[in-house]
């Protein structure tokens, strides 16, 4: 089976300078100190004197698709360039941004510490953002709940993490694509009949009933609109964690801007928008085999030739928001994630030998037991 995938430019250089995006700070018009943004209220709130503030989404529009083939060619408005202040963990390489006037602090992936020394990031401007709809404490509780479900995990690891450390709200970044495809198509239809024949076995007979397939040959063309499909566009986290923290509501997506990102921090994209397309078009021929086999029909399917052609691909960079709790127990970090819209939780866990050899020994007792019962009992 092969598959014809569009070639892709090869990398653009970098685009002509654009205004940069600057520190996203909002002191509090009463009295000064820096406001966040409150998922609860939905509103900017100064925790030093409780002063509200409303978003200023004025003038903001729906998130907008970016042209793909223009972004390769570095030929995207000026408007659509940002460039962000971020440091780099020396552990795992997540790029996260801080604010100006902090130095040190400890990153929120693997609670290492890391000197910011910030350095300038250039980046397609996020064009939309789920905001946070989870406090830090519905976060925590959430976490603690799921804590509570890992039997296995040693009480030191379950106390240290229950001790009410805070979470870290960050925004990760993704891409998200459209595009629209056609596929033509060759391969074979199979459908099943059955015979039966007569045989003996241990002496007797018996009647079996055999399957056969008929095969014959099966073309045509299958054509699919995708739909914002989402690709990490980080390496901070592994996969096995973003995937579960699934589904998102993307259908509630809100224009960006900086006031979402207030008293939270955004992860700078690590995977760049060539590498997320080749991602997300891995993704639409899994998808497109499906489709294919669905109109070859039949019982059974082989597919010997595909060959797709897509068009129109466009793409957006949003933010989608976790809680994030990264921990040091006994010299390796753990780190638990938080959907920060629904609050689905997925993480790393230590396993507890004890508590394991415990489980064991309690079984074979039981075995013992029913064991002991049963031959009694004959």
């Amino acid at each position: 089976m092969s598959t014809r995938i569009p070639p892709v430019p090869p990398a653009p250089p970098a685009p002509d300078p654009a205004p940069t995006g600057g520190d996203h700070r909002f002191p509090c018009t009463n009295c000064g100190a820096d406001m966040r943004f409150d998922p609860a209220a939905g509103l900017l709130i100064c925790d030093h004197c409780g002063a509200r503030q409303t978003l200023d989404t004025e003038g903001t529009d729906a998130p907008r698709e970016l042209d793909f083939r223009a972004a390769l060619a570095a030929q995207l408005p000026a408007q659509d360039i940002e460039e962000t202040r971020v440091s780099k963990c020396p552990n795992c390489g997540a790029e996260v941004e801080f604010d100006a006037d902090l130095h040190a602090t400890e990153c929120p992936f693997c609670a290492t510490p890391v000197v910011t020394s910030t350095g300038a990031h250039r980046q397609i401007k996020p064009r939309g953002l789920l905001p946070f709809a989870l406090t830090e404490a519905e976060a925590h509780e959430a976490m603690t709940a799921w804590l509570g479900r890992l039997w296995f995990a040693p009480n030191g690891l379950k106390d240290y993490a229950r001790k009410g450390r805070r979470l870290s709200g960050l925004y990760l970044p993704y891409w998200t694509f459209d595009a629209q495809t056609d596929t033509a198509y060759r391969g074979e239809r199979g459908d099943d009949y059955y015979t039966t024949r007569t045989v003996t076995r241990n002496g007797k007979r018996q009647t079996v009933r055999q399957r056969h397939t008929r095969w014959r040959a099966a073309s045509g063309r299958v054509a699919r609109f995708f739909d914002d499909v989402l690709v990490l566009a980080s390496n901070a986290l592994p996969r096995k964690f973003t995937d579960g923290l699934a589904p998102w509501d993307l259908s509630d997506l809100e224009p960006y801007i900086p006031d979402y990102l207030a008293g939270f921090r955004a992860t700078a994209y690590s995977v760049g928008l060539e590498e997320g397309y080749e991602e997300a078009r891995a993704y639409m021929d899994r998808v497109i085999l499906r489709d294919v086999k669905f109109d070859i029909g039949g019982d059974r399917q082989r597919v010997h030739d595909l060959h797709t052609g897509v068009t129109g691909v466009t793409f957006k960079h949003i933010l989608l928001p976790v809680w994030m709790a990264a921990y040091k127990y006994r010299g390796k970090s753990y780190r638990f994630v938080v959907n920060g819209r629904t609050g689905r939780v997925e993480g790393e866990r230590p396993w507890s030998a004890w508590k394991i050899a415990f489980a064991v020994l309690a079984g074979l007792i039981v075995a013992g037991v029913i064991g002991y019962v049963y031959a009694m009992s004959q």
